[in-house]
């Protein structure tokens, strides 16, 4: 199974789009053990714990976290709980809410800590100090359509950091910005094992999350992944 790696680190490698969707559904396989709902968990409060070691709450409390309808945006329904947890102020841009009984869990978890869900227009309005992007993920392809052109706009004109999850929106899964959104986010936390367009991420934090990966399932897939130091969910990445 080809495993492709970077020319800048020996040590890390990049998964294509196949191979990710490939490990995706391994790990929630018998043979993984593990559900959708493990997974999300752990990768949001991974999300929210890489946010919380390079964006101090005294500084950057007041946190919007932009949710897609797809998994990616089930991550930041959970970052956006356990940065609540965390003493931050999250408010919550979901705009197309999906209709699984797990997201919608998730939307009742945020609403029983009275996290804000906020149209465009307050999004517009609010005074942010960092933007959690959980919009689209690694399974995205083609063209960028409504209901999230205008937040996509915002994005690419932030005056403010971004946090991406896994992919920055838009971003073709393997080659970068291709589609020119113009996002760039300062931190860009990978799931599992970071994708290709991870390449071409010029921030400045670069973590990995999602610390679920057993020696043997790592090495089934040809996966070297660096060590979580202690009992950390995420770690940094050169």
């Amino acid at each position: 199974m080809p495993i492709i790696r970077s020319t800048l680190d020996a040590d890390l490698q990049y998964l294509t789009q196949k191979i990710a969707q490939e490990v995706d559904k391994e790990l929630m396989s018998p043979a993984g053990g593990f559900v959708v709902e493990q997974l999300m968990e752990l990768a949001g409060l991974s999300v929210a714990q890489s946010v919380a070691k390079e964006y101090p709450l005294t500084k950057y409390g007041q946190v919007l976290v932009c949710c897609g309808p797809g998994n990616n945006g089930g991550d930041g329904l959970v970052a956006a709980r356990h940065l609540w947890h965390f003493g931050y102020k999250p408010s919550i841009y979901y705009p197309k809410h999906s209709k699984k009984e797990l997201f919608q869990n998730l939307v009742t978890q945020c609403n029983n800590l009275h996290i804000p869900f906020v149209d465009i227009l307050a999004v517009k309005s609010g005074d942010y100090s960092l933007i959690v992007d959980a919009i689209f993920g690694f399974s995205f392809s083609g063209a960028v359509r409504e209901p999230f052109g205008e937040i996509m706009k915002i994005l690419a004109e932030s005056k403010v950091p971004i946090a991406a999850v896994d992919i920055p929106s838009g971003w073709d899964v393997e080659q970068g910005d291709v589609h020119h959104t113009d996002i760039r986010p300062e931190m860009l936390i990978s799931l599992t094992a970071p994708k290709l367009a991870a390449k071409h991420f010029r921030g400045k934090f670069h973590y990995l999350g999602g610390r679920f990966v057993s020696s043997d399932f790592a090495h089934k897939f040809g996966l070297e992944l660096p060590a979580y130091p202690g009992t950390d969910q995420c770690v940094r990445l050169p």
